[in-house]
């Protein structure tokens, strides 16, 4: 028996890097966009215009998207401690 670790297969440091890149770019994209709909939030109080539009849009729009980035960060974390736990992907 050898006490040397599994090896890796060739490829796989190049897609956790795809799959990082992929988790700061839809929280950048979530955040971004939070921001941007509290800004028209913002500025339709401050035009004293009639704010239910945008109000109806950040109320589903935020938690939509939160949902969405939270969940695929879940699958990324659980994905990599599954992978990481047994030198393997566990089935």
């Amino acid at each position: 028996m050898s006490s040397q670790p599994p090896s890796r297969p060739p490829g796989s440091r190049r897609i956790y890097l795809l799959q990082v890149v992929s988790v700061v770019a839809i929280w950048a994209f979530v955040l971004g966009i939070s921001g941007w709909i509290l800004h028209l939030l913002r500025l339709s109080h401050q035009l004293h215009d009639v704010p239910s539009a945008s109000i109806g849009i950040s109320i589903v729009a935020i938690p939509v998207f939160l949902t969405g980035a939270s969940v695929l960060t879940y699958v990324f974390v659980g994905l990599r401690r599954g992978r990481d736990a047994g030198g393997e992907e566990q089935r």
